[in-house]
């Protein structure tokens, strides 16, 4: 592949503005990112601006007779004819990768350049607003030219038949049911965000600190984010699922703890966690792809990204609907899975309607259904009477890319460590047929276990 160089940009000004007068190809690839700021040459910037403003109105860029009807101001007029008499020492030729690259490289430099200068500016006059600053300068350094075509179907049989046998790397959900239906567990190599969503309080946190463990479990890197409960709250859940002590047994337990953990870090070299706490809708998608590049940088690439929860992210502008904002984020995330190159694990609520549901269905969904139309799979919760007393909670699955829908199981759930598992014989069809028989010390157990979760108040998802 063709690399960028250095260049002198006062050339390759001319070079841009000669290719967007012959090749209409290239001017297309570039138009939307066009800003007649970046040229030093104000002859340039008035060309650019004519190209401009014919192509927004008819579509196409003009040829000569037409730039001599519809450019009537004889200044303009004069100064497209000394553009044009330019190009004389230039030449007319040039490898599309190689233009393409350098421009692109020159795109970014000068958006970047125009950033970092009205960023001074308007540090100077004590108008800071942080996250404007830091959208655009995400703006300005996404720049990019695709040129690649796609993928010719009919010329690249042989290539695609040699797709079709290549095995797919699934991270496993830890939950047989589930990862037999979604084709073997989450897509490692990302391009997929998986939704669980449910009530207030039915366990989407639980669900989602379930398959944090999980997947530490399979010597993986996961990166937790949570915008509801603290950091130390999810560590004490993990440490509970880990240690297999009960939660509100752990503060007496530290010794037995420490010994536990530390013959898990030992068994599992290869894991490693990282929860992080933002404040609710105190950060954008923007605010947390920085965060996980900025680990990245460090050392620390995720297999996975678990966010609790998808309607806590602050919208990418003031003033957004519900629906419009929501949408706009759930894109952003699953567009982070392709960054990123790990799938992404969130949830969502239900919306008033989904109250009271068995196996609630996609139209309950909270303030947007363009969440569940860019989730690639949706998975319900929900409890039913005497659960609790059962032991188990429900899991639905109502939108799914990778397998069937429509079909649901339960998982038990052992409440002193909010640990969820497969059952002994899972059954698609569960019924409760009987009275479960519960001692007394389960009683007490699951008694005490309640009420702390209750003190908990909004943190017991």
């Amino acid at each position: 592949m063709a690399k960028s160089v250095d260049f002198d940009y006062d050339l390759f000004e001319k070079v841009i503005v000669y290719n967007c007068f012959v090749d209409q190809s290239y001017f297309e690839t570039i138009y939307e990112y066009l800003n007649t700021s970046y040229f030093s040459n104000e002859k340039h910037k008035t060309v650019i601006s004519v190209l401009c403003d014919f192509y927004r109105n008819h579509k196409k860029i003009p040829n000569s007779t037409e730039l001599k009807i519809t450019v009537t101001d004889k200044d303009k007029r004069d100064c497209i004819k000394e553009v044009l008499c330019s190009f004389s020492d230039i030449d007319k030729k040039y490898d599309k990768e190689f233009l393409l690259n350098n421009t692109e490289k020159f795109l970014k430099e000068k958006a970047v350049f125009n950033t970092v200068l009205k960023t001074s500016l308007n540090i100077q006059s004590g108008d800071i607003d942080t996250y404007e600053i830091l959208k655009t300068f995400e703006k300005a350094c996404s720049i990019s030219l695709i040129d690649n075509n796609g993928f010719d179907y009919l010329e690249k049989i042989d290539e695609h038949c040699s797709e079709l046998q290549k095995v797919f790397k699934y991270i496993p959900s830890g939950w047989k049911w589930l990862d037999e239906r979604i084709g073997g567990g989450f897509l490692a190599t990302g391009r997929a965000l998986y939704v669980f969503y449910g009530v207030t309080n039915v366990g989407k946190s639980i669900f989602l600190g379930n398959i944090a463990t999980n997947i530490l479990n399979q010597d993986k890197t996961v990166v937790l984010i949570s915008m509801e409960m603290s950091e130390q709250v999810y560590a004490k859940r993990i440490s509970a699922q880990l240690s297999k002590i009960s939660m509100d047994n752990l503060s007496t337990e530290i010794p037995l703890l420490k010994t536990k953990l530390n013959s898990y870090k030992v068994k599992h070299k290869n894991s490693k966690l990282i929860i992080k706490e933002f404040p609710p809708k105190s950060v954008s998608v923007t605010h947390i792809k920085t965060y996980i590049q900025k680990l990245i940088s460090s050392g620390i690439k995720p297999d996975v990204i678990v966010l609790d929860y998808l309607n806590l992210i602050a919208p990418a502008e003031k003033g957004m609907s519900s629906y419009d904002a929501v949408k706009e984020i759930t894109e952003m995330v699953r567009a982070m899975s392709y960054a990123f190159e790990c799938p992404v694990i969130t949830a969502t609520q239900t919306n008033r309607s989904g109250y009271n549901e068995v196996n609630p269905g996609l139209e309950t969904t909270s303030e947007s259904m363009g969440l569940s139309h860019t989730a690639d799979a949706q998975f319900s919760i929900w409890t039913e009477k005497e659960d609790v007393e059962l032991g188990i909670i429900h899991l639905g699955i109502t939108k799914n890319r990778f397998g069937p829908r429509d079909c649901h199981t339960v998982l038990e759930i052992d409440y002193p460590t909010l640990t969820l598992k497969d059952p002994d014989e899972v059954s698609s069809s569960f019924v409760v047929s009987t009275t479960p028989k519960v001692n007394k010390s389960q009683e007490t157990s699951i008694s005490s276990t309640m009420s702390l979760l209750e003190s908990l108040g909004d943190d017991v998802d």
